[in-house]
């Protein structure tokens, strides 16, 4: 499968933090073709494995990147049918008024959320954002067809296509992280061209919008000499200062910062210099707010690393990337897998 037409599948699935299980089976089908076994965790995590070629205790590395999104949650249905709701992860209610809901319930059910119109507001109301929970979803059905149909708790998505924008560029819901998904697969098929001697276990997390849940146990099952986190950064928009974004179209960017291995940054950096692949250094003196995190503080610490793909507009609908963003990630998490041997672990993990 082409890497953006699986990129275009999930973005247009559903799979809110905690409802995942909707995007396994696209995964599992593009996955299977270039790793040697799949397995879902208990907590819904898809670990695909590929083989390394050396024979003596293989290193292993794993790569995660979060298949969750953020969304929303019925949590109350009006007497008039409006439906009330909160959030699921990380959302400004200023991106949300106006916008084309699915609610996920007996069925898919299309709906618009609304509020009370400028016209009736408060003069005090005027210059202050609309709150979430002054906000409804109409689907267009009595209360007595609304109950017949959804349950509190169902989960809502944005409804939004992916969509091309000029030149390699793209647009979507839930790029953040979809798109590191599709970079491991990319890295998948470029490992395919390559002997690795590190046996790789790439892992599609769960629940990381809502605190990494899938990436803490799954480390702790695989047990990795290296983990990388593969997600989004702060794609460059006029109001960004340079130090705090990334170009898009212009490589990933290689995070640099307290919570990231030295020895490791040091060494994908050569990487990229080795084979001319472009990369931008991303700044994060604190935590990185991705898998890292918990890669980092499981059993004994786990060095790791962040590779960051530049995306505008992070957490709302209208999330773009560049697909040669997603082309040179692949390339650089492959020949880096490529460069690490039985020989040479010790002295990269040294401090």
């Amino acid at each position: 499968m082409d890497t953006k037409v699986l990129l275009e599948l999930l973005c247009n699935g559903n799979g809110v933090s905690g409802y995942e299980h909707n995007l396994q089976d696209a995964i599992k089908s593009a996955f299977n073709r270039y790793t040697n076994d799949i397995k879902v965790d208990k907590l819904g995590n898809i670990i695909a494995f590929k083989k390394g070629v050396s024979n003596s205790d293989n290193i292993r590395i794993m790569l995660a990147a979060h298949i969750d999104e953020i969304g929303l949650m019925v949590k109350d249905i009006e007497e008039n049918g409006f439906i009330r709701f909160t959030n699921i992860g990380g959302i400004d209610p200023r991106t949300i008024l106006g916008q084309e809901v699915i609610v996920h319930g007996k069925e898919d059910l299309f709906g618009v959320i609304g509020s009370k119109p400028p016209h009736l507001q408060e003069a005090s109301e005027h210059d202050k954002a609309i709150k979430m929970e002054d906000m409804i979803i109409d689907i267009g059905y009595s209360k007595e067809k609304v109950h017949s149909l959804i349950n509190i708790g169902d989960t809502i998505t944005i409804r939004r296509s992916l969509t091309n924008l000029q030149g390699s560029r793209v647009t979507a819901k839930a790029l953040d992280d979809r798109a590191g998904v599709a970079v491991i697969y990319e890295t998948m098929k470029e490992l395919n061209k390559m002997k690795h001697e590190a046996d790789v276990y790439f892992v599609s997390t769960v629940q990381e919008e809502v605190g990494m849940a899938g990436a803490i146990v799954s480390t702790f099952g695989i047990n990795p000499d290296i983990g990388i986190a593969v997600d989004v950064g702060f794609g460059a928009t006029p109001e960004l200062s340079k130090s705090d974004s990334l170009e898009l179209g212009k490589g990933p960017g290689i995070t640099l910062g307290g919570n990231i291995h030295p020895g490791l940054r040091k060494k994908l950096t050569e990487v990229a210099a080795e084979y001319n692949i472009p990369f931008q250094m991303e700044i994060t003196p604190g935590l990185t707010g991705t898998d890292a995190r918990a890669m980092i503080m499981t059993k004994e610490g786990i060095p790791s690393l962040v590779l960051s793909i530049p995306l505008r507009y992070m957490h709302t609908s209208v999330e773009v990337v560049d697909m040669v963003d997603i082309k040179h990630s692949a390339k650089l998490l492959a020949f880096f897998i490529a460069s690490i041997s039985n020989e040479n672990l010790e002295g990269l993990l040294c401090y």
